[in-house]
């Protein structure tokens, strides 16, 4: 796989952007929560998609805006490749609460506290991987296979 990385880059300052944004602050603003000290402008360039942000400055800039990195990433991620991540099941949680199937009301319940806590801006896709399938298929007893294909019924786009 080939990674453009200025594209990256760019994907990457643009969801930042947007997080604060969503939160109404300016950089200023988001610079005071930070626990260490930068410039304005190396903030600026973060955003931009100019300067590459370290993973520990990166996580910093997540905790601040209350948004887990792993998440940030996994959305620019998508937003670059286009694509699940590997051995992950794509689901919409608002697809699944939808659902009216009884075996999948333990999973319903799952996706409407998802929806519930979902940080403003962001979308209602969530990427389930073996373990967690294996989980939530033992909670609807159904077998993982049974869940797998219930979920694709819903619209779930899976990667291997």
């Amino acid at each position: 796989m080939q990674i453009d990385t200025a594209a990256y880059q760019r994907v990457l300052g643009d969801e930042l952007r947007s997080l604060r944004k969503q939160r109404g602050w300016t950089r200023k603003e988001l610079n005071s929560r930070l626990q260490s000290e930068i410039s304005l402008q190396t903030l600026a360039t973060y955003e931009l998609g100019t300067r590459q942000v370290s993973v520990v400055r990166l996580v910093e800039i997540c905790a601040a805006l209350a948004v887990p990195a792993h998440e940030v990433l996994a959305r620019v991620h998508e937003r670059v490749f286009g694509d699940t991540p590997t051995g992950h099941l794509s689901l919409n949680l608002v697809a699944i609460v939808a659902d009216e199937r009884p075996e999948l009301q333990p999973l319903r319940r799952w996706a409407q506290g998802r929806l519930h806590t979902l940080p403003l801006g962001q979308t209602p896709q969530v990427h389930l991987d073996l373990p967690a399938l294996e989980y939530m298929a033992q909670l609807c007893q159904l077998s993982t296979v049974e869940l797998i294909r219930a979920l694709r019924d819903l619209g779930g786009t899976a990667r291997r």
